[in-house]
This record gives structure tokens, C-alpha cells and sequence, in this order.
């Protein structure tokens, strides 16, 4: 039976996964960007590398794209939200 650290963690991964869903479907959010962030949520996905592993390599991901000039900044929050729930799993 999962831990119930496991089991918050995975409905943070999940949470942070819809919150950067949002961004990823919005037409007002630039190419580059939408694309990255798809990216970070594929590399959440990954269920091959620890979940410590895939919510930091998403972190670093997002957070080199939050620092774009050209976000804008309903998407930049909702990143930093993102960012937020991934920096609180722990293994």
C-alpha cells in the first residue's frame, strides 16, 4: 500500500500538471513558451525517474521560462503557482 507521503505528492504532481495544463492551452501565451512548458508536464509524466527528480527538473525548466521577457502575466503567475506545488514534494 502507497505511503500517504506518496499519496499527497501525487496529488501535487497532479495539481501542478492541471495548473500548467492551463498555460499550456492558452492562444495568448507565446509558442516557445506553451511548448517548454508542455515539455515540463511530459517530464512529470516520466514515472521511469523518482518524483523528487521530475518535480526538480520541471522547477528548473519553468522557472528559466517564467524569466521571459514575453510571458505574459497571467501565465507567469500561473507558473509561479506550479512551481510553488512542485517545490513542496518531498521523497
Amino acid at each position: 500500500m502507497p505511503s500517504k507521503k506518496k499519496i499527497e505528492n501525487e496529488a501535487k504532481l497532479e495539481r501542478a500538471m492541471t495548473t500548467l495544463q492551463s498555460v499550456a492551452d492558452s492562444n495568448i501565451t507565446p509558442r516557445n513558451i506553451r511548448k517548454t512548458v508542455k515539455d515540463s508536464i511530459n517530464m512529470l509524466q516520466d514515472s521511469t525517474v523518482g518524483m523528487g527528480v521530475r518535480a526538480a527538473n520541471a522547477i528548473s525548466m519553468l522557472d528559466e521560462v517564467s524569466q521571459d521577457p514575453n510571458i505574459p502575466s497571467f501565465s507567469r503567475v500561473t507558473i509561479w503557482s506550479a512551481v510553488s506545488t512542485l517545490e513542496s514534494i518531498r521523497e
